[in-house]
């Protein structure tokens, strides 16, 4: 059973009223989409072995010798630091071990610092609106382990709601957050998409982008496109 975007979205609002108060309203992102993106590599992939897409796993499964060294890096253990003094301390390690687990998520995973005073306040303020954040994404309905929907870009659904209700809290227009949907369905069919039906095909894209604007849902050759990254060229003066 698919998650559904709109229990998703309620959850992703609810986070950032959490985060009021401390930041601006266009850094709450790193820190909703860093809990995301944990709750659903956690429910996907914990503890599943070393041929999954990531590896997570909990603290009871590190392999580390000494116990007190033990450091999970899953959703599971954001769970256990709830309502404790240390919480943002806590949650800054598991995401560390998460990103040294995996490299390819360093710097780009442990961008959001919850141990930051200065964003999430300090003592029982933070112990408060971390618990409360973890809270939010324990909730039943964003239990990914359930969700079948093959291909379901959930992170980039995520992100596009939040740069879109950013933009329009702030008066500005969406397309200087991202890419609007409407712009993308243009540019697939300009450069004719629908016409591909090989499923091995690979995107060029300079800009290292996410891919997704030519990824789009209603193209189902397009499926199982496959995305390939490349830096764009050094320009000489």
């Amino acid at each position: 059973m698919a998650v559904k975007k709109t229990q998703l979205y309620a959850s992703l609002w609810a986070s950032c009223d959490k985060l009021r108060g401390g930041m601006d309203s266009s850094e709450y992102k790193d820190y909703i989409l860093t809990l995301l993106f944990m709750k659903y590599v956690t429910d996907k992939f914990k503890n599943k072995g070393a041929y999954e897409d990531i590896k997570v796993f909990d603290k009871a499964h590190d392999k580390d010798p000494d116990p007190d060294k033990r450091t999970g890096c899953s959703f599971d253990d954001f769970i256990a630091l709830k309502g404790k003094k240390n919480i943002g301390e806590g949650m800054d390690k598991v995401i560390a071990r998460l990103a040294d687990e995996n490299t390819d998520l360093k710097g780009v995973i442990d961008i959001a610092h919850f141990n930051d005073e200065k964003k999430l306040g300090s003592g029982k303020e933070m112990v408060d609106k971390l618990t409360d954040l973890i809270s939010i994404f324990q909730r039943p309905e964003l239990d990914f382990s359930r969700n079948k929907a093959e291909g379901d870009d959930i992170i980039g659904d995520a992100y596009e709601y939040l740069m879109r209700k950013f933009a329009t809290e702030s008066g500005k227009s969406k397309g200087q957050f991202y890419t609007p949907a409407e712009v993308s369905r243009i540019l697939a069919n300009v450069v004719g998409i629908s016409r591909c039906t090989d499923s091995g095909a690979t995107v060029c894209d300079p800009a290292c982008g996410s891919g997704s604007l030519l990824m789009l849902h209603h193209f189902p050759s397009w499926g199982m496109v496959k995305r390939k990254k490349v830096q764009p060229p050094v320009l000489q003066r």
